[in-house]
């Protein structure tokens, strides 16, 4: 069996592509204390974090002696007037000239952040399926595996969209721990029931009493974060062991990156988000 891989991604840091999400740190200090902790690769970022020409974001990750991985791409999928095949190619050249492998998409409302979103109709569904599948042919052809990422304010995020799309597409999964669980989802069975579709991996721990909140309407998920929903691996309601075991049984081969979603309200007085990402390194190496 392969080596597991381990990346980062700069939402633990809280820099995040919604606006008004929250303190940004400096690039150069979260990549600096994700290869501090051990990470050896990471997930792009929202623009900006890194220099958008592919040479530039090569160097400054080898100064950094980190790797990309890919990246988290919100696409508006389900408008029939749209097509978003064009709007991802200049991504896809900037995966290929940096190294990065994985396009993690996710099925955008339409509108900023994560708080609300629309109700579909069957052509609705019927085109964002349709979408998913030449987005997947697309990055496909310049080499970039793409995987369909559930997440919470989104087109998918309860378990029957989730099923939707696993039965209506053939799109690899990005598995992300806590995205399913807040939206109705037990990651361990699914990782159970569809192994083979999960190609990428987002570890999250949750916090379940506040994700029950945020499934009833009670929170946003923008309270649910600010709250503390998303905990250090091995310190919430996920069975992370659980998952992984059956990952790597089933002889998963990709990137399991640590992705804690943090707001910062300023900029930390102490040793900041670095402590929850070691916290989370230290617990996956122990059940991997």
């Amino acid at each position: 069996m392969s080596t597991p891989r381990i990346a980062g991604a700069p939402i633990s840091w809280g820099v995040c592509e919604v606006p008004g999400w929250g303190y940004q740190l400096d690039p150069a200090q979260v990549l600096r204390e994700m290869r501090e902790v051990g990470l050896a690769a990471t997930e792009i970022g929202p623009e900006g974090f890194l220099p958008t020409a592919p040479a530039e974001m090569a160097k400054v990750l080898a100064d950094h002696d980190l790797s990309a991985v890919g990246g988290f791409a919100p696409v508006l999928l389900h408008d029939d007037d749209h097509d978003p095949v064009p709007g991802i190619s200049p991504i896809l050249e900037g995966f290929v000239a940096s190294g990065a492998e994985v396009l993690v998409l996710a099925a955008a409302t339409g509108s900023d952040g994560y708080d609300s979103r629309p109700e579909l109709d069957e052509q609705s569904w019927k085109t964002l399926l349709h979408n998913l599948d030449r987005l997947t042919d697309a990055a496909a052809e310049r080499g970039i595996r793409a995987v369909v990422h559930p997440h919470v304010g989104t087109m998918i995020e309860q378990r029957d969209e989730v099923l939707r799309v696993l039965d209506g597409s053939a799109i690899p999964l990005c598995l992300d721990t806590g995205h399913l669980l807040i939206g109705g989802t037990d990651p361990v069975d699914l990782a159970r029931q569809a192994p083979e579709r999960i190609t990428h991996v987002h570890l999250k721990d949750v916090d379940d009493a506040l994700a029950s909140r945020v499934r009833s309407g009670e929170l946003t998920y923008t309270d649910g974060v600010k709250a503390g929903m998303y905990r250090p691996l091995g310190g919430g309601d996920v069975d992370i062991a659980g998952v992984t075991a059956i990952l790597q049984r089933h002889g998963f081969d990709g990137w399991y990156v640590l992705e804690q979603d943090t707001i910062l309200t300023e900029a930390p007085s102490d040793e900041g988000p670095v402590r929850d990402v070691r916290a989370s390194v230290e617990y996956l190496r122990s059940v991997l």
